[in-house]
């Protein structure tokens, strides 16, 4: 009996420490920073801005900002350089920019809603939902035409995770012609004129119009606008105020100016506005709402109380489903629904560690969570070219975040 009692105790007080500690954390915010908090060096940290403001006193980029979180605490947030160059207007911690393909996790995170609510499911052939996928032909020779590449019907139909995973074997676009679409139904029908390159699930091809399907997908199973779920299931329990489709006339003058690298420096790109929103690259937001969404995910898919999704949606999200392919924009990486997963050694060039998940955007905008190391980390510039996944603004930002960790 004593030794029950005594048993029971201990677990009292292992449960009363463990909710102790979980208040002591408080919520996640990126007002305030606390590196004490997320064990990490603050003369380290420092580092970051200076080495960020070297890139840009370069010319390589018109500014920059980084944040860098762990234990569920904003150890560094910073701002360097020029939200636009020819009017000297700085670069904000608040600064809008432009996503691209960073959209894509939070795509896939509205798919795994629904997924968790049993309305549809992974393995659910895409025609289920969109009649644009009934019918696809197969060309046998990929790109390539000739003898012997009569196009031929797939093995199986294209399902959810294919898309998800860019092993559909649909092309990056569907094929040019017809007229310009006005809504994201009319994009995504445009797939009835592709023909995919191999057999789905056999290999990894980066689709943006998959992506695009899924979407389409959220609107035909959810019955509201794709842009409508995602704000009413994702940002606003988030607090993601800053993040939209088309940026409030209010908000306009925080959007960072897009440049592209040139011999003689950078050159402003003019961008027109979108006429719906784009599942695969066509988000707006500001690196403190984005490093609450990656700090949902790196919490299983809870932030603040908020349950987005399950630990068993977050899990098959960062978890890489394309085996031994080649996959992804960086070394060491197959491919989660909507992030990279680095699943060798090769992939911790940058110190993270294997199972980060990492996703980056044409204009150089990139997140990652590492959960070995409970950290994740945003740096957000607006650039169209320049390394890629691998800038060397990135590989830097990456390392030094590691590198400042203390305990």
């Amino acid at each position: 009996m004593e030794v029950l009692v005594q048993t029971m105790k201990t677990s009292l007080f292992l449960v009363l420490g463990c909710s102790l500690a979980a208040l002591a954390a408080g919520p996640f915010a990126t007002d305030k920073t606390d590196p004490q908090a997320a064990g990490m060096d603050p003369a380290r940290l420092a580092r970051i801005p200076a080495r960020m403001q070297e890139f840009v006193a370069a010319g390589a980029t018109a500014g920059v900002v980084t944040l860098v979180a762990r234990h569920g605490h904003v150890a560094r947030f910073d701002a360097v350089g020029y939200q636009d160059l020819a009017s000297h207007t700085p670069m904000r911690t608040d600064s809008i920019f432009r996503l691209a393909s960073v959209t894509k996790p939070v795509t896939c995170a509205g798919i795994m809603i629904l997924v968790d609510e049993g309305r549809l499911s992974l393995i659910d052939p895409a025609e289920k939902y969109l009649p644009e996928f009934k019918g696809l032909k197969l060309n046998p020779c990929g790109t390539l035409a000739g003898y012997n590449c009569e196009l031929v019907t797939p093995s199986r139909p294209v399902n959810i995770l294919d898309l998800m995973t860019h092993t559909s074997g649909l092309p990056g676009s569907t094929p040019a012609g017809g007229s310009p679409p006005n809504t994201l139904a009319e994009r995504v029908a445009a797939v009835s004129r592709a023909t995919l390159l191999f057999q789905p699930g056999t290999a990894w091809n980066y689709s943006n119009i998959g992506i695009a399907a899924l979407g389409r997908i959220i609107e035909v199973v959810s019955g509201q606008p794709y842009d409508r779920f995602l704000q009413e299931r994702i940002f606003r329990p988030l607090e993601m105020q800053d993040t939209f489709f088309f940026v409030p006339p209010d908000k306009a003058g925080r959007v960072a100016s897009l440049y592209t690298y040139e011999t003689g420096g950078l050159k402003l790109v003019s961008m027109q506005p979108a006429k719906f929103p784009a599942p695969e690259g066509g988000l707006f937001s500001t690196a403190g709402d984005m490093a609450r969404f990656h700090q949902m995910i790196l919490d299983k898919g809870v932030l603040n109380g908020q349950r987005i999704l399950s630990a068993a949606a977050v899990e098959a999200m960062t978890t890489s489903q394309t085996g031994s392919m080649k996959a992804g924009f960086a070394p060491g990486v197959g491919h989660g629904f909507g992030f990279e997963v680095v699943r060798e050694t090769l992939g911790t060039f940058r110190y993270n560690s294997i199972g980060s998940f990492v996703k980056g955007g044409a204009y150089r905008t990139y997140g990652w969570g590492d959960p070995a190391k409970d950290l994740v980390g945003i740096i957000f510039m607006q650039r169209t070219n320049g390394g890629g996944d691998v800038a060397d603004e990135i590989n830097s930002f990456m390392a030094m975040a590691a590198a400042a960790i203390e305990r």
